[in-house]
């Protein structure tokens, strides 16, 4: 089939794929894709590449399926390449396209404008897959190619560069769909010793990540028929829906759950990386008796020795395993949610007067809404662990760690479920690092809202620096009237200072049909009873 621009094929080949929403930055040198993206679908003019990619990765995670970012080339290109780490981090499906010089520049040197060394090469290393466009008759099939390797697990972000001469060029495209691999089948040696194994479990426990959210139920009947706990990592969080009795979360390094790793006789991973912060360091000790399952078979045994190593994909390999399974021994199950319950508890008593605002925000929420939680204090200690999940796609935050990606999340998730609320949690500082995205927020009226906890600076890196060192240095930060800036950008402002506001403001924000801003003045509600540092090595301490 021919088509009038690379606009027009890019158009056709999203709408296969069941996009309707791109998010990105007009560019002399993107205009053809732009100008068609605008005209047939809904373009989202964000303020930053980095929050284009954000977006469409939070808007990919909402929906389970693809997101779609369109930036420029060169410095532009450069600026997605932070999200980018995120999204392979993550092993989220971004299709990424950047724009490029015109074909018959590429490689002189000359100084083209955009032009930037290698744009290739910077791709390749943040991306999972990156090519170029040669020519008109292989767009089409690259921008599939490019889908089908951000959609298959493991996943990650997939980058189209297309010159911008070819751009404006007549495409023809075969319309044939990109090849397909196979998953993975496990040895049949291992799952046979893998199965004998967990049928002789009397006190098993699983572990799910990120790789466990395709086997939903799957693992639901693998709870079922063992009676076992279920820890998650943050990544695999909603799972299995944090109300389950047998859910107990991302606690794994809390005294009660090492206990309960202690005693274990087999211990089920599914799809998790065992990531530092979750492992304290790695010293977190796990029971010998390890079924590990990954797609990933660089994974199997990489941090903690397998005696299984099953390589293949949850949601096939799980069920040959609970055909094995038999009940766990009386009174383990009880245990399991025993403690469930405890962490809980422990963990809500430490937050002091931030539990009104996780409480308020647990009673208001449909079960299954997307909670996107950029990296800050809130986050890090009872938004990833206490405020429940009841589905991964609602489970949104930044697996890499890097701060400000939270509010470019929450809006690419908040256009993906237009009929539903979306909520941010955001500290100050990391809210600063894409403030322009507010204009965004304040243009798009999603359904959003936008919890801003503030509490002058960098709360995690400061805390750190007051327990460990004799001054402070670079967390103390000048913070915005976040009154008038809300009423500059013609957004909705509330304030919680009290944790009586929290259940009000709260419930009238999430009723709201567009979007809040609403701050959570820290000095005013008041400390934590544990201040929060982060899980790291300080040598010498």
């Amino acid at each position: 089939m021919t088509y009038s621009t690379g606009g027009d094929l890019l158009v056709a080949v999203l709408k296969e794929l069941g996009i309707d929403t791109v998010f990105g930055i007009v560019s002399v040198h993107n205009l053809p894709l732009v100008e068609a993206v605008d005209r047939e679908l809904r373009f989202v003019p964000v303020r930053h590449e980095a929050t284009a990619v954000s977006a469409a990765d939070g808007y990919g995670r909402a929906r389970g399926t693809l997101g779609c970012a369109l930036t420029s080339t060169g410095t532009g290109a450069g600026n997605a390449a932070g999200s980018l780490i995120e999204a392979l981090a993550a092993g989220t499906s971004v299709l990424h396209i950047t724009g490029q010089i015109e074909s018959r520049y590429l490689g002189s040197g000359r100084g083209f404008i955009h032009e930037t060394k290698d744009q290739l090469g910077m791709l390749r290393a943040v991306s999972a897959y990156a090519e170029t466009v040669p020519d008109t008759a292989s767009a089409g099939r690259l921008l599939r190619e490019a889908a089908a390797a951000a959609l298959t697990a493991p996943g990650g972000p997939a980058s189209i560069e297309w010159p911008i001469d070819l751009q404006y060029a007549a495409q023809q495209d075969t319309g044939d769909p990109a090849p397909t691999t196979p998953a993975p089948q496990p040895d049949a040696t291992e799952l046979a010793g893998a199965q004998h194994l967990l049928a002789s479990a009397r006190r098993p426990l699983v572990w799910a990540g990120g790789g466990a959210t395709g086997a939903r139920t799957a693992l639901h009947d693998l709870l079922a028929a063992t009676g076992a706990g279920l820890i998650t990592s943050n990544s695999g969080r909603g799972t299995v829906p944090e109300d389950h009795p047998q859910v107990i979360g991302n606690f794994a390094t809390a005294p009660a759950v090492r206990a309960l790793l202690d005693d274990a006789d087999v211990l089920v991973t599914v799809g998790t990386h065992f990531r530092s912060n979750e492992t304290a360091d790695y010293t977190l000790r796990l029971p010998e008796a390890h079924v590990q399952i990954d797609l990933d078979a660089a994974a199997l045994g990489r941090v903690h020795p397998a005696r299984h190593a099953l390589h293949g994909d949850a949601a096939h390999v799980l069920p040959a395993l609970t055909s094995a399974a038999v009940p766990a021994e009386d009174g383990w199950t009880a245990r399991v949610t025993a403690v469930r319950d405890e962490v809980r508890v422990a963990l809500r008593e430490s937050i002091g007067p931030q539990a009104a605002i996780c409480d308020a925000l647990t009673a208001a929420l449909p079960p299954g809404t997307v909670v996107a939680r950029d990296v800050t204090i809130p986050s890090s200690t009872w938004g990833n662990r206490l405020l429940p999940i009841h589905d991964p796609r609602g489970n949104v935050f930044p697996r890499g760690g890097g701060i400000g990606q939270g509010l470019g999340m929450g809006i690419g998730a908040a256009l993906a479920r237009p009929g539903e609320p979306t909520v941010v949690i955001a500290g100050d500082g990391g809210l600063a690092v894409h403030l322009g995205e507010l204009l965004t927020l304040a243009q798009e009226r999603p359904r959003l809202l936008l919890l801003v906890f503030n509490d002058g600076g960098y709360g995690v890196l400061r805390n750190t620096q007051d327990r460990y060192s004799e001054r402070r240095s670079g967390v103390d930060l000048f913070t915005p009237d976040f009154a008038g800036l809300a009423a500059a950008c013609a957004l909705t402002y509330a304030r919680i200072s009290a944790q009586s506001d929290a259940e009000p403001v709260i419930r009238q924000a999430l009723a709201a049909e567009g979007p809040t801003v609403v701050e959570v003045d820290l000095a005013a509600l008041g400390p934590m009873k544990t201040p929060f540092t982060p899980p790291v090595k300080i040598p010498g301490t």
